[in-house]
């Protein structure tokens, strides 16, 4: 006899409040009333796209939907009215769902629905964009045909509490705004211009999106166009440039900047920062610094601090491996004969060690894809020249000198960067705010919690 309790197979839709805290933190009462406004259109759409709302947690909806192209029509109708209806608040009032469609199973008991189809959902949406939909493999077959969207494969993910992993995709929405919070629309398109320094380098540069300006600062291994739509980076500058106008360059020596240079220390990182931020003609700016580019911005900050308003860093070190210690040192040379040694091979076994210390937890998709990004962003004759230029930064009496309002973040079992660089960051910059993530790599990737985390406290801090 089965003992098994009857199941249905369903679309199950599952939508949240993207940093619903740091709302009600800001202002309950407002963040409340729009709450309910928008639960209320959730709960219509649904309605009108033959779904069922089985349930509300505080700031989240359950749904079930007979046919899945009406689960993903009425996710996407939900989006672009959310969209619409944000346009009307302040920047720090708005209110972004993040929604998770699968196709499953699941127990109906007492007007409610539970199982493994149910989780796979919410779990989905917390891989999704604030204002994003993400859906499963599952539901991307069966509406691929039938429904005008495109989709980006997001790679099999591993969620919490699920025996098997799950193959992910984001859904581009067209809203027709610029500026909506909808971080899954169509691929930003850019347009790289040249610069020539005065030294004679020519960099590489590149304006996506609108809205208040983000600048963010070089470091090695970027390379514009193929950063754009490789899967460690693709979700920094998507989902950025769908709230701010993102000023991007290639640091001399990489990607579609000049390689055959002669000059190449921490001070010319500096000035083709002052060279950029010069030709674009930008009066003030927040200032974005990921890793090495986290010295970078504080050395520029304290030269101009009337035109940085913002800085923020992520990942950042302080001291270079030259000015760490003997230890530090040992594994800095230890690096540099790997680098001479595997770099601009066809073999891949190099690459790989290096991406498995700057993402221990990616997919092998993932992998393949940065393995390939440092191929091409850089020549071994220069990555060994950058690895010693990054050795000998050395930003401390920097710190104190800041002067701008400073964001501070890092993951704190990052496998590449120590949690206590972080932390000397924020520690030596007066009354900059740090926020402590969870996480072991060093580029965060879109499934993971920390990058969630990144995202709330970035627009918290920048736009609100």
């Amino acid at each position: 006899m089965d003992d098994r309790l009857p199941r249905k197979l369903v679309a199950i839709l599952y939508a949240d409040v993207a940093g619903y805290s740091r709302l009600t933190g800001k202002d309950e009462d407002t963040t409340h009333r729009t709450l309910s406004e928008y639960l209320d259109l959730i709960a219509a759409s649904i309605e009108s796209h033959r779904g069922q709302v089985m349930h509300y947690a505080g700031d989240a909806a359950l749904a079930k939907f007979e046919a899945v192209v009406d689960a993903v029509s009425s996710a996407v109708d939900i989006q672009r009215q959310l969209a619409h209806s944000n346009k009307k608040l302040p920047s720090e009032s708005k209110v972004d769902f993040r929604i998770g469609i699968n196709l499953g199973d699941v127990i109906e008991d007492r007007g409610d629905i539970y199982g493994d189809g149910v989780n796979i959902a919410a779990r989905l949406e917390s891989l999704a964009n604030p204002g994003g939909i993400c859906v499963s493999e599952a539901v991307r077959s069966a509406v691929k045909e039938k429904l005008d969207l495109s989709f980006e494969d997001m790679g099999e993910q591993t969620l919490k509490n699920i025996s098997e992993p799950v193959r992910a995709f984001h859904v581009y929405i067209a809203t027709g705004d610029s500026k909506s919070n909808n971080s899954s629309r169509k691929k930003p398109a850019q347009q790289v211009h040249l610069h020539r320094t005065n030294d004679g380098v020519s960099l590489a540069y590149s304006k996506i999106g609108d809205g208040q300006p983000l600048v963010k600062a070089a470091n090695w291994m970027n390379h514009l166009e193929f950063e754009i739509h490789n899967p460690p980076w693709q979700h920094w500058w998507t989902t950025l440039s769908s709230h701010y106008r993102l000023i991007r360059y290639d640091q001399r020596g990489n990607g579609l900047s000049d390689w055959d240079i002669e000059n190449l220390n921490f001070d010319y990182f500096v000035s083709d920062l002052e060279s950029i931020v010069d030709e674009m003609e930008i009066d003030r700016f927040a200032l974005l610094g990921i890793s090495q580019g986290c010295a970078v911005s504080v050395a520029y900050a304290v030269r101009h601090p009337e035109r940085v308003s913002h800085l923020i860093l992520y990942g950042g070190y302080v001291k270079g491996w030259c000015k760490q210690g003997p230890d530090a040192a040992k594994r800095g040379e230890a690096f540099s004969t790997l680098i001479e040694q595997g770099w601009g091979q066809d073999n891949p076994a190099f690459r790989q060690l290096f991406t498995s210390m700057f993402m221990p937890e990616a997919s092998q998709e993932q992998m393949n894809a940065f393995n390939e990004l440092e191929k091409l962003s850089v020549s071994p004759e220069n990555a060994l020249r950058l690895h010693h230029a990054f050795g000998d930064v050395d930003v401390v009496e920097l710190l104190p000198k800041v002067s701008v309002p400073t964001l501070v973040l890092h993951c704190r079992n990052d496998a590449r960067v120590p949690f206590a660089s972080g932390r000397a960051f924020a520690a030596g910059i007066p009354d900059a705010r740090f926020a402590a993530l969870e996480g072991r790599n060093h580029i965060i990737l879109p499934n993971e919690p920390a990058w969630q985390r990144l995202l709330e406290e970035v627009l918290s801090f920048y736009t609100g």
